[in-house]
This record gives C-alpha cells, structure tokens and sequence, in this order.
C-alpha cells in the first residue's frame, strides 16, 4: 500500500510531463529521447502499482527497470553529441554503444534467462553508474550552459544513485530489498520539479516549454480549493472521532467556514488578480527578451540628430518598435492644448482620436497611469474620475496612450494604435515594461531638447559678448574722436594738427571697416601668415594720442627696433586699455612706467606699472579677467582685462598680475617676438614723453 502512493503520485508527474512535451512543436533529437525517457519512466511505475498490475513478477519488474535506464541513457548521449542532426547518428556514435550495452545485456538476459538474477543485478548497478558517469561529463563539457543542465544532473543523479545503492547491494546478497523498492517511487516523485525546472530550461536544445497561464491560474485556484477542502474534511473528522457528541457542530461551523472562504477566492476579482500576478512573476518566463529589446532601443536613440523634429521621430519609433506596433503619435502638452509633434506616416487623427487624447492629458496630469483604451471598455472601474466613456473609448482607434513627465509636469503624451496582427493586453508585466521604455525615451527627448536650448542661448550669449566687444571697440574710436573734438578749437588752423587729425580718421575708418567685416563675415578664418607689429611706434601712438587726455603721462623705456608677432591694432586695443586703466587708479601725482625689453630670443616683456590704488589678490583671482564684471558702473563694460588675457594667451604669450593695495599695480604681457636677433644687439634708451 505504501509503495503504490509514491508510484502512483510517479507515473501521473511523468505521464503529465510527457504530455507537456507534447505541446513544443519544434522537432528535435532531444525531444525525441526525452519523451522516450519520459514514457518509459511512466511505465516502469505503472507496473509496480498494484491496482494496475496486481502479479507483477520480478522478471517485469527488472525487464522495465533496464528499459527505463535505457531511456535516459540515450538521452544523455544526445545531450553529449549535440553536433548530431538525426536521431540514428546518436546510435552511430562509439561512446553510446559503449554505454548501452549494460541496459542491451539486461533486458535479454531478462528475456531469455530471467533467472540469472546476480548478473541482471550487477548490469544494472553499471547502468547506473554509466549515467553517472554520462553526467559528470556532460555537465565539464557545458561551459557557459551549465546553469541550464543543473536541474537534470540533480534530477538524474539524486535518482541514480540510489539505483546505485540498491542493485549494489542486491548484487552482494543476490536478493532486491522490498525496502528499496518502495522507497523508489516517493524519491522520484520528490526530485520531479527539478525535472520540470530542466525542460524551462532546455531552450537551447530547441525545447521550448509554453503553458497558458490561464489554465494554470484556474488549476491553481481549484488545486488550493480542493486542498483547502480536503484540509477541513480531515480537521472535522479528527475533531469527530475525538470530540463525542459536539464533533458533528465543529464539523459543520469549519465547513460552513470553508465554503465562505473557498466562494471568496472564487468571487473576489480583486483576490484572483493578485494571485495571477504573483503566478506570473514567479512561475512564467517574461513576454519580452529585455536585453534584447533595451539593445534594440539603445540602437534605436543613440542616433545623433540635429533637429527637434528629428528627435521626437526618433523617440516615437522608439516606443512602437518596443512592442512591435508600427503606428503611432507623439503629442506635447503646451499651454494647456496637445501639439503633434511627431507621428507615423498616413497618420489622420479622427475627432474622437483627438477627444481622447485630450481627455487622457487632462487624466494624466493627476494621475501618472498608461491607459489601455481597450481596458477602458471592459472595465471603466480601472481608471476612475476619466473624462472619457466605453463607448467613446471603443469609437477611438486609439490603444495605448502613454503620458511623459518632466519635473513632474506633464510634458506630453505617446498614443499608439491597435495592431491585429500583433495585439497585446496591458497586464502588470507590459506596464513596468513601457514604464521603463517612457523613463528612456523622455530622457532621450529632454536631453535633446535641454541641449538644443542651451545651444540656442550659447548662441544669444555669443551675440552678446560680440555686442560688448564692439562697445568697448567703439568706445576707443571715440576716445580718438574726443580727442580731435577737444584740440580742434585751439589748433583748428595748425597744417600739422589738420594732418594729424586726417590720419587719426584713416585709422579709425580702417578700424571701422575691420569690425564690420568680422561683424558680416562669421566663417573669415584667421590669417595663418605671421603678422609684424613695431612696438616703439604703437605705444608712442598709445601714450601720445589715445592716452593724452588723462594723467599722469607714462614713461617709455623701450630696446629698439623691438617687433612683436601679433596684430597691431588688436595689440593697440589692449595696451590702450591698461594704461588708461592705470591712468584711472593714479593719482596725478603718481607715476606710470612702460617697459619693453627681450627675455629670451623668442620671447618679449612688456610691463605697466602704476603707483595706484592697486588690487587685493582675492580681486585678481576672481574678478580682474572675468567678463562683464566692472568696478565703474555704467560707465565700463568689464571685458578690458578679459579681451587682454585672452588675446595674449591666443597668440602664444601669458599675462601676470602682481598689485598690492595701496602701492600700485605691475602688469606683465609676454609677448611673441618677430626679430631675435635685431632684439639682442640693439642698446637701451630712455625715451620721455
């Protein structure tokens, strides 16, 4: 009695898994030997039930047991000959009729002489060992599939093992321990699901197992039912056999109990989802291969594109490819109304489209939820407070309409429309998908478009400082102007001063000119040939015209025929723009020194130095060359030291600040030298101006 429960509980675990087998259409040599496997397996524990086989002999009972071993045997030599295409080239292979001899010699003896026992027994303890041996192979030579083979090498070898045991020790005794065979069905029957859990796995052998998860949700629900049931049946017997006379109330109180609790997880919708979602998480493979299709997405969106539209394009083929639809709109929620930025082609929303696009905005901007409007018309319950009926919802060619937030706001919503050939229900699975699709996508889209905006405003901020540096240039070409303006009433009849004035105009018309073709001419590239700039002239035309107005006047120590290599006028620009600074910071009793001189062949030093107000070093360190920053109000701009850094340092030299407040000020410009040697041989003089 005892041994036919376990061979009972056997044989239906491996009839259902051959039966499952069944349902893979793909054909394979593995199936082919698995479902052999299976089938024999069913029928070695069908002949050890006694209500299905009342005599049953030892004769059968070895004869089937060497059948079933047989069976895995030539599994597990498909499994090591992979590279076989037929079911006969397995048979081909030295190594299977190395190892199918053992399981051959026992059945024949089992036919021709079954009283040969010891021989019988000892055949199949190297049967036994055969398999075990098929298996350590077998899982050395997996590699990276080991992890798929883990289930069926416990399987197999739990089970053989203790075949090995059992013919091992009926070969030293020459006699089979009714022990051990009883024990047999209720070890097979335990290591069962590991058997299950290999075929999920043997997608590489081309086995594919599928099962409807509805039919499993309801086998689930009546198997806990029916459990249930049975639980309560024995707890009302055992308290009727105990409890004398009160047994047959308790009896009926539990079963009443039983009955409401068994019509609650049959009626409660809500109890049967969660206990589908919990099936589903935990017992299903996923609907999509997600390294698959997060590859395909990322493939999809690291396209480079230069243009929002291209960009919303973009992310809208990235969503309807994520579930395989192939069409689809992309809308932007902008002051209060819905934009069509991107769509598929002969895309034509109809009213009702656009009615419920609307409506599921103004619902998404509560409530960040996908909206199946497929669910809608089944169950409106889903999506409470909607703007949007059944019946509106079914007019809809609409399905999925998926909202995209930014800083919580809604930003937009991705609407997509039904495919037949490839429909899809949104269940929780498909949700947390698409979820994790919108979470890349709108990274995807506001990535785009914060770097489009801060493209567009780095273009405004290049107008504005090009506006500044054009101030500032206008302010020294009135500056020249003043200056004219303010002698003209004095020295308005001098020939030298009428000549003087006219070439102050021809350099400022020149200057003019310069700035509105840089201004006109974006893509004019600078000169590549080396521009000469004489040094002794440019400050003496710095000092004497474009700083004569203020005080005090600097001084001139300069070596002669110094030639810097840099443009003139820019370098004029610069130099102007220092010394009046110093001017500005000196008293008039002060003093302002220039010096010029060589410190290597390739190499110049200019420096200002004043005896002004001077600068602390937290100054110097954070403001002197930070544009647009000024100490004179209104009346600067800040881009003086700024444009002189930078100029010095494009054509090669450095500028050093060292001031201290209270005593003055040193600025230093190293300069690029044209003419080394003329540098190195001419004397210093004094020049005073």
């Amino acid at each position: 009695m005892f041994g036919n429960i376990g061979f009972s509980l056997t044989a239906v675990g491996f009839v259902s898994l051959f039966l499952l087998l069944l349902t893979v259409t793909n054909p394979s040599r593995v199936k082919f030997f698995l479902a052999l496997a299976y089938l024999l397996t069913a029928l070695w524990a069908l002949q050890h039930i006694t209500w299905v086989v009342p005599q049953s002999t030892l004769q059968q009972y070895l004869l089937f047991d060497s059948l079933k071993q047989l069976g895995w045997i030539m599994l597990l030599s498909a499994a090591l000959h992979n590279q076989a295409d037929k079911v006969w080239q397995v048979f081909a292979q030295r190594s299977t009729v190395l190892a199918i001899i053992a399981p051959v010699f026992c059945i024949l003896l089992s036919i021709a002489n079954p009283s040969l026992t010891e021989w019988i027994f000892l055949a199949l303890t190297v049967s036994a060992l055969t398999i075990l041996l098929q298996l350590e192979l077998l899982f050395r030579q997996a590699g990276e599939q080991r992890w798929a083979f883990k289930p069926l090498v416990i399987f197999l070898g739990m089970i053989n093992v203790l075949e090995f045991v059992t013919y091992a020790n009926a070969s030293m005794v020459n006699h089979l321990g009714d022990h051990f065979i009883a024990a047999k069905g209720y070890v097979y029957t335990l290591f069962l699901p590991f058997m299950f859990l290999a075929m999920r796995r043997m997608e590489h052998w081309g086995i594919k197992i599928f099962v409807s998860r509805e039919i499993v949700l309801h086998s689930t629900l009546l198997l806990v039912a029916g459990a249930y049931l049975f639980l309560m049946a024995v707890v009302g017997y055992v308290i009727k056999y105990q409890g004398g006379t009160w047994g047959a109330s308790v009896q009926i109180v539990l079963a009443i109990v039983a009955l409401f609790l068994l019509g609650v997880l049959l009626a409660s919708a809500n109890l049967r989802q969660h206990v589908k979602v919990f099936i589903t998480k935990n017992f299903f493979a996923n609907q999509f291969d997600y390294r698959e299709r997060w590859i395909a997405l990322t493939n999809i969106l690291e396209v480079g594109e230069k243009e929002l539209n291209d960009v919303y394009g973009t992310a809208l083929q990235g969503c309807l490819k994520s579930i395989e639809y192939d069409r689809g709109v992309l809308c932007k929620f902008k002051n209060n109304e819905l934009l069509p930025v991107a769509s598929s082609e002969d895309i034509h929303l109809r009213s009702m489209d656009w009615y419920a696009l609307k409506a599921v905005a103004v619902y998404c901007q509560d409530k960040p939820w996908i909206v199946d409007l497929n669910e809608l018309t089944v169950h409106p319950e889903n999506y409470p407070n909607i703007e949007l009926t059944p019946v509106q919802a079914k007019q809809s060619s609409l399905q999925f309409i998926m909202p995209i937030y930014h800083e919580s706001l809604l930003w937009g919503v991705v609407a997509m429309y039904q495919v037949e050939s490839v429909f899809r229900s949104l269940n929780w699975e498909l949700r947390d998908y698409l979820n994790a699709i919108l979470a890349q996508v709108s990274n995807f889209i506001l990535h785009h478009e914060a770097s489009h905006m801060v493209a567009e405003n780095a273009q405004f901020a290049a107008f504005s400082r090009m506006s500044a540096f054009v101030v500032h240039d206008l302010k020294n070409v009135l500056a020249q102007v003043d200056l004219i303006l303010a002698n003209a009433t004095q020295h308005k009849h001098n020939p030298e001063f009428i000549e003087d004035t006219f070439e102050t105009l021809e350099h400022t018309q020149a200057r003019m000119q310069k700035m509105l073709k840089q201004l006109t001419e974006k893509h004019t590239q600078a000169q590549i040939s080396a521009q000469v700039c004489d040094l002794s002239p440019l400050l003496k035309t710095v000092i004497h015209q474009l700083c004569a107005t203020l005080q005090p006047t600097p001084t001139l120590s300069i070596t002669t025929d110094l030639q810097a290599n840099c443009a003139g006028d820019k370098l004029q620009n610069v130099l102007y723009h220092i010394v009046s600074n110093a001017q500005q910071a000196t008293p008039d009793e002060g003093t302002i020194a220039i010096e010029v001189r060589t410190v290597d062949p390739k190499l110049i030093l200019l420096t200002v130095t004043d005896t002004g107000c001077g600068m602390s070093e937290e100054f110097i360190k954070h403001r002197l060359f930070k544009p647009f920053d000024t100490t004179k109000g209104n009346a600067g701009m800040g881009i003086g030291a700024y444009d002189a850094k930078h100029f010095v340092e494009d054509i090669g030299g450095r500028v050093d600040v060292m001031s201290e407040e209270g005593k003055g000020t040193v600025f230093s410009l190293y300069i690029p030298a044209i003419s080394a040697d003329k540098c190195t041989t001419a004397e210093d003089k004094e020049v005073s101006i």
